[in-house]
């Protein structure tokens, strides 16, 4: 895989795409690919998760989702974030035909959210590429999540920001293995969060793939969504 791949046919068939957030669980997040993905000939269902729910685990979080997809079919599966601990479990209860992870989280089977990060060293890596940059290697939600997102648009993502309890963080992800269906994972080049080399690492060890990289962020559905956009329709 390449670097913001655009050699590849675009996705012509309608699609639905199922966009699932990270942890708070907003959909709005999507707000801004969503619109361009409809404009594009597709079905889009953006998924509010309820992250504030302290009985709502992943299982609970994939139960809605499968409810919400009902008997769509050509379905892809969009993950950010934390988000990506939800395909495999949507995967085992409806058919999905292809999934995309975004930023991702990428879970083994049977691991916590809690546990993702002690066990990929996400925090050594974060720490070590805040160094590198001439950082404060301490955590700093403007300056390592909002750097690259335009003010007015960063005005109103503070009132749709929520909560994540600890039900979601503290649940296994049960399942066996990733599906078998075509699986595709983007990095962005200026994660703060999840850097680069690290994401890399970490996809190749427990997927198999190399990441496509895209411009922006973590959040980089807020910053840079015509080129995520772009890469969504690319297809497979």
């Amino acid at each position: 895989m390449t670097d913001h791949p655009t050699t590849a046919p675009a996705t012509t068939a309608a699609r639905t795409f199922v966009l699932l957030p990270g942890a708070g669980g907003a959909a709005w997040y999507w707000h801004l690919v969503a619109a361009r993905l409809e404009a594009a000939g597709h079905e889009v269902l953006a998924i509010d998760l309820p992250g504030a729910d302290e009985d709502a685990g992943l299982d609970a979080y994939a139960t809605q989702t499968v409810r919400e997809i009902g008997d769509r079919s050509n379905v892809v599966l969009v993950a950010q974030s934390m988000g990506a601990f939800l395909p495999p479990l949507v995967a085992q209860a409806t058919a999905v035909d292809a999934i995309v992870l975004v930023n991702p989280m990428v879970p083994v089977p049977g691991e916590r959210p809690t546990d993702w990060w002690a066990a990929t060293g996400s925090e050594p890596a974060r720490r070590a590429a805040a160094v590198a940059r001439g950082d404060d290697p301490e955590f700093d939600f403007e300056r390592d999540f909002l750097h690259d997102i335009d003010p007015e648009i960063v005005a109103v993502l503070t009132a749709h920001d929520g909560p994540e309890s600890d039900a979601a963080f503290v649940s296994p992800c049960r399942f066996e293995a990733w599906p078998a269906v075509p699986i595709r994972v983007t990095a962005a080049a200026d994660d703060r969060f999840f850097p680069l080399d690290f994401q890399r690492r970490v996809v190749r060890e427990r997927l198999g793939l190399d990441v496509d990289v895209l411009p922006g962020g973590h959040l980089n559905a807020l910053s840079h969504p015509e080129a995520l956009t772009e890469y969504l329709l690319l297809g497979r």
